[in-house]
């Protein structure tokens, strides 16, 4: 990518910062549910917020995460450029993956990375959403959905957009199957929670 090393720093910060803003604990939180990370899983994202009972809230906060990447994009686009747009999207999903204020525990960072995608190619975030849903029916498995959706969205994007941009989510996709390690082993094991399912025995991660 054109940009130099001053222009990378600053679109990687930008989009941090948006990424970082943590949504779970915020709207949890004024909502008078406590601390969203003494439940369930202890993530910040909107699968364990749901687990409040609550889905206003888990929306809420699907919605926020989803947003502070597109925002991140669009901010940068405006200010700098698409190649600094694509920079502050990895930002926006490493600030939700590891948010300094949090100590660096943050959530799996999927709703990001759909907000990341929306701002460069919405018809690639409207396929994933497609392929998403058809999982989620099938299976019943929120994070086997994220992931399917996620290995296929750099060829959707090498179709529908360009091959940078493909490029950008091979690295995301790549960060997004390491925070879902833990799944992947449940999944293979036959013991991960299903949609609407209480996890039993120890919280999942």
């Amino acid at each position: 990518m054109a940009v130099d090393l001053a222009h990378i720093a600053f679109a990687l910060a930008v989009g941090y910062l948006f990424g970082s803003i943590p949504f779970g604990l915020i709207v949890t939180r004024l909502a008078g549910a406590g601390d969203i990370r003494a439940l369930g899983s202890g993530n910040i994202g909107a699968t364990n917020v749901l687990r409040t009972g609550r889905k206003g809230l888990a929306a809420a906060t699907l919605l926020g995460d989803m947003l502070k990447g597109t925002a991140a994009v669009l901010v940068m686009a405006r200010l700098d450029g698409t190649d600094a747009a694509s920079i502050a999207g990895l930002g926006a999903v490493l600030g939700h993956v590891f948010p300094v204020w949090l100590r660096f525990k943050g959530g799996k960072g999927v709703a990001t990375y759909i907000g990341v995608l929306i701002a460069v190619s919405w018809p690639a975030a409207a396929a994933f959403g497609v392929i998403w849903i058809a999982v989620a029916a099938l299976t019943r498995y929120s994070s086997l959905s994220g992931l399917v959706a996620g290995a296929a969205t750099p060829a959707l994007l090498l179709a529908l957009a360009d091959g940078s941009t493909a490029l950008l989510f091979v690295v995301l996709t790549v960060l997004i199957f390491a925070m879902h390690r833990a799944n992947i082993a449940r999944l293979i094991a036959g013991t991960e929670p299903k949609i609407g399912q209480k996890p039993q025995g120890p919280s999942p991660a």
